[in-house]
């Protein structure tokens, strides 16, 4: 891989990170979002509007742009959901490993790519890199539970700590399943259209379909505003920066090494939520989230 693209690649890498964990900073994280993703559509709006054909958008586009403007908004709820309800360490790693993980395994089905066994393995990485998650965060559990003794108000909290992860897990499980599914669309919906406005055309969608979810939200929405703006502000530009940065980067080198590359995010996330959330002992979160990179590598270079 050209170091010019590598260097691109790691800082989109860093940049999805950041976005993210701004995100789980938030007070209500789906109004965050929201905000986020549709102000940079309307900054993306303009670009993508130059870069349509001559006649307008293609008839053969509209039913991906259509299905995957669905999934997106279905992402972005339930991955607000997931950092609403789980670490940062937890929620990302599985959410992103398990995306891109089974990106193969539906293609098997709904396109009768067979994978091939370096891409098997990259799968089963990915699964024992999860579990392998999960575990930690059992661990975790259950030391908290020792510290705090066999008293009720132990057993409460510890009880309150099993089910804050499981909720987080089962979020982020959904989130890596919608992950998977929109990149199945988008990939043949991009065959159609050109990208940039593909994906504000994207926005656009997504942005309406969660309307009514925010109308329910409003005083969230408007607190979010008003002691996150900035956040907002700059998660937004996060947003479009990694994405061009990626599709820079697709000019330079090869898919597959750009895909595999990207995905240090996950480590990264670990990190993260060490250094900035203050969430303890994960040393055995960051062992399993190397192992769901090691992964995805595999998925990312087999062919």
């Amino acid at each position: 891989m050209r170091t010019d693209a590598l260097l691109l690649v790691l800082a989109a890498a860093a940049i999805h990170a950041s976005w993210n964990a701004l995100t789980k900073r938030a007070q209500d994280q789906l109004a965050f979002l929201w905000s986020s993703v549709s102000l940079a559509t309307v900054v993306l709006l303009p670009v993508g509007w130059a870069w349509l054909p001559p006649d307008g958008v293609p008839r053969a586009a509209w039913p991906f742009l259509v299905a995957s403007s669905a999934i997106h908004a279905v992402y972005f709820y339930v991955l607000g959901r997931a950092y609403g309800s789980g670490e940062f360490s937890l929620v990302y790693p599985i959410a992103r490993g398990l995306g891109v993980a089974l990106v193969p395994v539906a293609a098997l089905f709904v396109l009768d790519e067979r994978p091939s066994p370096l891409g098997a393995l990259g799968v089963l990485l990915v699964v024992a890199g999860i579990v392998g998650i999960n575990l930690s965060s059992a661990g975790l559990s259950s030391a908290g539970l020792s510290a705090t003794g066999l008293g009720a108000t132990g057993l409460g909290a510890a009880a309150s700590s099993r089910r804050l992860m499981t909720a987080g897990t089962g979020w982020a499980l959904v989130t890596g399943l919608s992950i998977a599914a929109y990149s199945l669309v988008d990939k043949a919906g991009v065959a159609r259209l050109h990208p940039v406005p593909y994906i504000a055309i994207l926005g656009v969608g997504m942005s309406l379909l969660l309307v009514p979810a925010l109308v329910r939200r409003r005083a969230a929405l408007a607190r979010e505003w008003r002691t996150n703006w900035r956040a907002i502000l700059v998660a937004s530009t996060l947003n479009l920066t990694s994405y061009l940065l990626v599709l820079f980067a697709f000019r330079l080198s090869k898919a597959g090494y750009v895909v595999a590359a990207r995905e240090i995010s996950i480590v990264l996330s670990v990190a993260i939520g060490r250094l900035w959330f203050g969430e303890r002992r994960v040393g055995r979160r960051l062992a399993a989230a190397t192992l769901v990179l090691a992964g995805v590598i595999c998925v990312a270079l087999a062919r």
